[in-house]
């Protein structure tokens, strides 16, 4: 979790041994009990007294995580002398995690959690995938809440992990004669164009808000046959590549193909706070991606 530099030291309060919580940490707390449901909509807030005690620290800094929480819309009445109510519609609405929560096709489950985890004040998104297109989709909504003014964060880090150019494809591939590399090169301008896209869009942020963005990718020496999004280092979303014999026309030509559709693969959603058996599927997780990302992966240059 982000400490702010001033908030490091020891508070010098009576208590010693108490962590003193930065503006940003109160607004993560908050908004975590906002989305999970322990604080509904329509319902009061704690008292700026009260939750100044909890987290130890002046009534100051427990206004200014209240104002970023109704910057995202999460709150109303936050100026008012009565305590804040939480919105009626409290922002991107994420769903269930855990045990109990179905899997949805990728374009279902994926853009309301990366609409989510965009209302953290770091974004950060580490993305395992044969090529970019259900992430370059998804973030598209929280890019457009960053315009409107209803998303602020104030930095964002993204990693991607995609097959190298210079490996042979397990999928998409031709089901019987070779077809003189037509798959390989549609998949690899559909790899460039995406990644252009996404890193292009996220970029634009630094000119226009501000927002400290890095966008970087790194190429594998093997064709995934899962697809991974890590959320804010909290939340794991997996996905089987499930492969179909397809036929399509790619220019003058009609060809008969073994391939997977990402955007229907089904996404089962892990969350670091829903149990044991998801925060250890989270945390191996990050473990896997990091090792790929630092040892066998190898530089990504993106051209149009």
């Amino acid at each position: 979790m982000f400490v702010d530099p001033e908030h490091a030291s020891a508070s010098g309060r009576t208590k010693p041994q108490r962590h003193r919580s930065s503006h940003r940490e109160i607004a993560d707390e908050l908004r975590s009990r906002i989305r999970s449901g322990v604080l509904r909509p329509g319902e009061r807030m704690p008292t700026q007294a009260k939750l100044a005690d909890e987290f130890g620290v002046e009534r100051g800094a427990v206004r200014q995580a209240l104002r970023i929480l109704q910057s995202e819309r999460l709150l109303t009445n936050v100026s008012k002398g009565s305590p804040a109510t939480v919105a009626a519609v409290p922002g991107p609405a994420r769903p269930p995690a855990g045990p109990a929560a179905p899997p949805q096709p990728t374009m279902v489950g994926l853009a309301p959690r990366i609409a989510a985890a965009f209302a953290a004040p770091h974004v950060r998104i580490d993305a395992l995938c044969l090529t970019s297109v259900s992430l370059t989709l998804a973030i598209g909504e929280p890019l457009r809440q960053i315009h409107a003014g209803r998303l602020k964060p104030a930095k964002i880090d993204v990693r991607l992990l995609l097959p190298s150019r210079d490996i042979d494809l397990a999928f998409p591939t031709p089901v019987a004669a070779d077809d003189g590399g037509l798959l390989h090169r549609r998949w690899l301008a559909q790899r460039n164009a995406q990644g252009l896209v996404l890193r292009q869009n996220l970029l634009a942020l630094c000119t226009t808000h501000g927002i400290d963005v890095r966008v970087s990718f790194r190429a594998l020496p093997f064709t995934p046959p899962v697809k991974l999004y890590l959320l804010n280092g909290a939340e794991a979303l997996f996905a089987y590549y499930t492969l179909g014999r397809r036929e399509r026309e790619i220019g003058q030509e009609h060809v008969e193909m073994y391939d997977a559709d990402g955007t229907r693969s089904m996404l089962f959603a892990f969350e670091e706070r829903a149990g044991q058996r998801d925060a250890a599927f989270v945390e191996q997780s990050r473990l896997w991606f990091d090792a790929l990302w630092e040892t066998i992966s190898s530089d990504l240059v993106l051209t149009s």
